[in-house]
């Protein structure tokens, strides 16, 4: 049996960042992604974000691929919401999404970070939250 703990901090959004994720309805998605993950095998350790996106905190199994814990996570949720009317159109999220890396020792940081989300966007919008994830992690957007 391999021995495998590999974290990652997984975001994305609303579909065209459309604040949907009103507070009334937004710790039951999050609680409802967490709980459904965990009943497809994957350990989200914590979910949060803010009304138009979702931050996870999650460990990669040994079968596992970030596409596929996404698309899970992804797919179900919008299927749960829209079967349960949570929002007056239909819901449905962007296709892209960040994936990092976390290491052992940064995860009471990242952590914290997740479960802070109301406090952080008080200061910042979730654009300038993703222009610094990029500027971060030198991530490379190419046109299509």
């Amino acid at each position: 049996m391999p021995y495998i703990k590999i974290w990652l901090h997984l975001v994305w959004a609303t579909k065209q960042r459309e604040p949907l994720l009103a507070k009334p309805i937004r710790q039951n998605v999050f609680d409802h992604i967490k709980e459904n993950a965990l009943k497809k095998g994957i350990y989200a350790d914590c979910v949060n974000g803010h009304a138009d996106h979702v931050h996870a905190l999650v460990s990669l199994g040994a079968d596992q691929t970030v596409s596929k814990i996404i698309q899970l996570m992804k797919g179900e949720s919008s299927f749960w919401i829209n079967q349960n009317k949570l929002t007056k159109t239909k819901f449905e999220w962007q296709d892209d999404y960040f994936a990092v890396a976390v290491s052992e020792s940064n995860l009471n940081a990242v952590r914290e970070y997740i479960l802070n989300q109301e406090q952080h966007h008080a200061k910042k919008t979730f654009q300038q939250e993703c222009d610094e994830f990029i500027k971060r992690y030198g991530f490379i957007l190419i046109k299509e």
